[in-house]
């Protein structure tokens, strides 16, 4: 098999205030199978990419939060940046925190924990060769657009792709991507990159990929666990002020995070973005 010859570098994006989730505890900071998810999403991408940077951006008033939290749980090696006022400026901060020895440069929400080590070296050997790399899955559910007047009409759902991360860039194209002014239409790196002039290449990605959001997903992500779906064990996390977080979080407690995924998924839509495909090849 093709190996990996770049040195990466990974930005893990995890600045979200998880108002979707409800509670006060931002959702990167739940626990998913003992763990914290965004400990997952980090640990995830130190297996599958051995060696590579990972800056993990935060809310500012989080970053202190988050070093004395990981230290209570088997965390590999990151360095963390504080985010910015949008998702925009938060990876821009995170690429600046990367080394200018970075050749390819993947982003990462820090709520996905569940791609696997396979599909996240694929996705790298694609931007080595390609300069670019979108993981994308194709819906199955039906779509309508709604117009203002309160009328509706069919989209072709084989035209539409439901766009994923990890999202892998040359170094230097996404360096140049992001030097550019903020724009409210940038959904996405692909968006950054494409608007910068970059090509953009579609691949597969996998439906068991999912974006831990709301409960719903959590429990999801963890189908096996009663706990994640009725109710909240009594798992005590001691911190200190100005720390304004629950006494009690999620503490799954049965299954690996993958057990049922697949089959779980299979019948809703993941949360994501949908895409045009417009006819852009998939690679494997």
């Amino acid at each position: 098999m093709e190996s990996i010859t770049s040195h990466i570098g990974v930005v893990v994006v995890a600045g979200g205030s998880g108002s979707r989730m409800g509670g006060n505890l931002p959702k990167q900071f739940m626990l998913l199978d003992g763990q914290p998810i965004l400990a997952r999403t980090i640990n995830n991408f130190a297996e599958a990419l051995p060696g590579a940077e990972i800056v993990v951006v935060l809310p500012a008033d989080y970053i202190d939060f988050w070093q004395d939290y990981a230290r209570r749980f088997d965390v590999a090696e990151h360095r963390t940046t504080a985010g910015g006022a949008e998702r925009f400026h938060s990876v821009a901060n995170g690429i600046a925190a990367l080394s200018d020895a970075c050749d390819l440069i993947a982003v990462q929400d820090g709520v996905r924990p569940l791609a696997t080590h396979e599909a996240i070296r694929r996705i790298a050997r694609t931007a080595e060769r390609e300069g670019s790399a979108i993981p994308v899955v194709q819906p199955v559910d039906s779509f309508r657009i709604v117009t203002a007047e309160g009328a509706s009409h069919p989209v072709e759902r084989a035209t539409l792709r439901i766009v994923q991360t990890p999202q892998f860039f040359r170094a230097e194209l996404l360096r140049k991507a992001y030097a550019c002014t903020y724009d409210p239409a940038f959904t996405d790196d692909a968006t950054v990159v494409e608007a910068a002039g970059g090509v953009l290449r579609l691949v597969e990605g996998e439906t068991t990929n999912l974006k831990i959001t709301t409960r719903d997903d959590l429990a999801v992500a963890e189908p096996s666990s009663p706990a994640v779906r009725k109710h909240e064990t009594g798992l005590q996390i001691p911190v200190q002020p100005p720390y304004a977080l629950p006494q009690r979080v999620l503490h799954p407690r049965a299954g690996t995070h993958r057990t049922g995924a697949a089959f779980a998924l299979h019948r809703r839509l993941p949360l994501g973005m949908v895409r045009l495909a417009r006819g852009r090849p998939f690679s494997r």
